[in-house]
Formats: C-alpha cells, sequence, structure tokens
C-alpha cells in the first residue's frame, strides 16, 4: 500500500467484514489467513514452539500472532486490537411468544450499542453453538430478525425524543402464528452440520448483525460504510501490515486481537485476562529467558492500542475540542487523555508520529472536549497488566457503535501503512 485510495482493496476489506459477524468468526477469518500465509497453529495443551516462523493461538473470539526471527530475540513489538462489537445477544432461553402470536427472539443489550440503530434493519444472529456431543460451531443465520419501530401514527412525539426500554422495546420479531418455528429450531437449520435439531445445541454465544454487505460510497467513492468498524477496522489493517512487515532484528512482532472490549475485557480471551501475557512469557521462556530474562524483555517492548477514533461529527461539532479535533480521511489518529483513558504520553507519541511520517501518511490527534467524556481502550489495560510503554491509535469514525459506522478509504491505507512502517521502525 502506498497511502491513496487507489492502494486500498476495498472488496477484500469488505469481505473481510463480512466473513467477521461475531467475535468469534472474526478470529477465525484471522486464523485462516495466517494460515494461507503459512503460520503455524500453536496447541496452547502442548509445549511452546519458539522455532523461527510465524505462530498464533485462537482462544474464543480472540486470536493472537506472532513471528519468531532468526538469530535473538530480546523484545516484543505488539499491536492490539478487539475483534467484538456492540449488538443484541440472544440470551440462553430465546424465545418469546408476544402479542397476536408473534414469535421474538429474547435478547439483551451487549455493549454501548446506539439502540435507534438497530430498528428497522434486517439482521442475522451469528456466533458460535456447543452441540450435545461437545463439538463446537460457527453459525450464522439468514436475515431473520428485525425489531420493527413503532409508527409515527401512535407516538407523534417520536420526533421529539425516542426512548427505548430495553426490555420492552428491542425484542426482535422473526416469525408469526401457530406453527412457527421456534428460535433453536432457526439456529439449527443455519449450522453446517447433517441432522441437527435444536434440542442438539446445548448452549450458544449468538449476536445480531445487520444483515447489509459492506459499501463504498461518497461523490468521489473515498467513504466506507460497513458494521463492527469498531474495531475490525484496527483489526483488518493490523493484519495486513503484520504479514507485509520485514523483521527486525531482535523484535518478535505480535498481533493481538482481543475478544470482548466492547463489556470490560475482563474474561479469558479479553485484553484484561491472561492471554497475552501468556502468550509473551510463554515465548520468552521457550526462547530460553528466565523469569527476569522475561521482565527485561517486556521492559524493552512497546505497543500500538489500535482502536476506533472520532471524527468531528459535522452537525454536532460543539462536541468535539475546538482543535484537537480529526477528520475522517485525515490520516491516522493519536488518541490522547489527561485522566489516562488512553495510555499515550509523550514518549510513546513520538515514536507513532515518527511512523506517521516513515510511511508517508498525515496524521491527526484526538483529545476530548472537557464537558465530553472519551471511552477507553485496551491501551491501558495492557500498559498496567504488562508494564509495556503503549500508545492509543486509530482511524477516525462516525456513527460509532451504530449498527453501521462510516470510515474513509484513504485512512484505512494510510492506517495500514503506519503499522507497518511501525513494526519496522
Amino acid at each position: 500500500m502506498t497511502g491513496t485510495a487507489d492502494s486500498l482493496d476495498s472488496t477484500n476489506f469488505i469481505d473481510f467484514i463480512d466473513a467477521s459477524p461475531s467475535s468469534y468468526h472474526a478470529a477465525a477469518e484471522v486464523a485462516s489467513r495466517l494460515d494461507a500465509a503459512g503460520f503455524h497453529r500453536q496447541d496452547e495443551t502442548q509445549r511452546w514452539d519458539a522455532s523461527p516462523g510465524g505462530h498464533y493461538i485462537v482462544r474464543g473470539g480472540a486470536v493472537l500472532a506472532w513471528r519468531v526471527p532468526e538469530g535473538t530475540a530480546d523484545q516484543f513489538r505488539i499491536v492490539g486490537s478487539h475483534t467484538d462489537s456492540p449488538g443484541l445477544k440472544l440470551k440462553p432461553v430465546g424465545d418469546i411468544v408476544g402479542p397476536g402470536g408473534w414469535r421474538q427472539a429474547a435478547v439483551e443489550v451487549y455493549g454501548g450499542a446506539i439502540l435507534p440503530a438497530w430498528l428497522d434493519r434486517e439482521l442475522r444472529l451469528a456466533g458460535r453453538v456447543v452441540l450435545a456431543d461437545g463439538s463446537e460451531h460457527l453459525v450464522r443465520t439468514a436475515p431473520v430478525l428485525r425489531v420493527p419501530h413503532l409508527a409515527i401514527h401512535l407516538d407523534r412525539s417520536v420526533n421529539n425524543g425516542l426512548t427505548l426500554d430495553r426490555q420492552q422495546h428491542m425484542q426482535p420479531v422473526f416469525a408469526i402464528g401457530d406453527g412457527s418455528p421456534t428460535i433453536g429450531e432457526v439456529i439449527a437449520e443455519a449450522i453446517d452440520v447433517p441432522d441437527v435439531h435444536a434440542d442438539d445445541i446445548l448452549a450458544h454465544d449468538l449476536i445480531t448483525v445487520d444483515a447489509q454487505r459492506g459499501e463504498v460510497f461518497g461523490a468521489r467513492g473515498d467513504f466506507i460504510a460497513a458494521g463492527r468498524m469498531d474495531n475490525l477496522s484496527s483489526v483488518f489493517t493490523s493484519l495486513e501490515a503484520f504479514l507485509s512487515a520485514e523483521d527486525v532484528d531482535g523484535v518478535v512482532p505480535v498481533l493481538a486481537a482481543f475478544d470482548h472490549e466492547e463489556v470490560g475485557s475482563a474474561t479469558t480471551s479479553g485484553a484484561a485476562g491472561p492471554v497475552l501475557e501468556d502468550v509473551l512469557t510463554r515465548t520468552a521462556a521457550a526462547l530460553g529467558e528466565d523469569a527476569e530474562g522475561t521482565r527485561a524483555m517486556f521492559a524493552r517492548s512497546s505497543c500500538v492500542s489500535a482502536d476506533a477514533a472520532h471524527s468531528v461529527h459535522p452537525n454536532y461539532a460543539g462536541k468535539h475540542d475546538a482543535v484537537n479535533r480529526p477528520v475522517i480521511n485525515g490520516g491516522p489518529v493519536l488518541k490522547v487523555n489527561a485522566n489516562q483513558r488512553y495510555a499515550s504520553d509523550a514518549a510513546t507519541s513520538a515514536q507513532w508520529r515518527a511512523a506517521c511520517r516513515a510511511a508517508g501518511a498525515p496524521d491527526q490527534v484526538f483529545a476530548g472536549h472537557n464537558d465530553v467524556p472519551c471511552g477507553s481502550t485496551i491501551g491501558p489495560i495492557t500498559a498496567t497488566r504488562l508494564g509495556i510503554p503503549t500508545v492509543d491509535v486509530g482511524i477516525p469514525l462516525l456513527s460509532m457503535h451504530s449498527a453501521r459506522e462510516m470510515a474513509g478509504v484513504h485512512d484505512l491505507a494510510w492506517f495500514t501503512d503506519t503499522l507497518k512502517a511501525w513494526w519496522e521502525q
């Protein structure tokens, strides 16, 4: 990539989004692309392999990959992102029989979803199921769900302020009348295994997904609209950069795509859990380091927390700082917060901006409006858990946490180039 709109394969990015309707699918898609690049899948229950070349693990909806260089290795260079996105998660008992014979799916809100964005869209369920025989399968249904809006004739005040009750108003419909299938039967039909019935499904992790495919749009084709770009935009670009980056003497490059960031990261596959430390410590041990040597490696290491940033919104400019406000297609964004909601400091920020210059990419800065609290990322979690200097960055989005978000084609290309330069610097 050269950092221009023409250099980004938009179809490849949209295909990646489409293949990743859930965190579990995203981890599997990254693993598939790593396999194609010759990486070896590490079994966590077996002795760790630190032979030169590419290795990876999949833990639930998380995937971590690393490349052991020829010769010595004395530090890790990590890019972290996350595979999950907000949505409506199916409850363990997923059937509701509503008034008029409506069949509805019982869901709860996952993460900080913009609830109105999920209304009046055809939705799929996607994720994983575990069957009675103990086997685990990825599943994606047809567009079977919809959360219908109430007609304005029945609520004339709707445009004066919409209030949605999560329990009462957000349960999607999927059938009506006698003889309608259960949600379990709908899911069973979508499992790619012969003769599976609803009773065979013992457990599931399934979330709603907008059925509409991503699209390049705009007067000059500069924009992309798709679901889950927070944070598959970072997963995709970091994977592209990781696979194309040249090895650097002494450096073990690490790609870490965690799950459950949208709900706090405190899981076995989240950034607040042990998965990254497991990979780093076991790799260091397999390379011959003891506990003291491993901690020295951490002290020499660095991390990029790659997560989406906020573009200035033309209709809500007052929500942004007057100066430190990025815009779509203005380049990768450095994210800074005085209260450490982001992990960037002067040293790591300078390293990132140097990588932007090396890549020939423009760079922007996001710092929040003092009266508008910002979110947080995996950056402070990783820095706190491991003591590794970290910088928070991303590409600017509009409609973040909507069912369908908006990004810039140029930014995706520039971000990939800059991540590659950061790994190589």
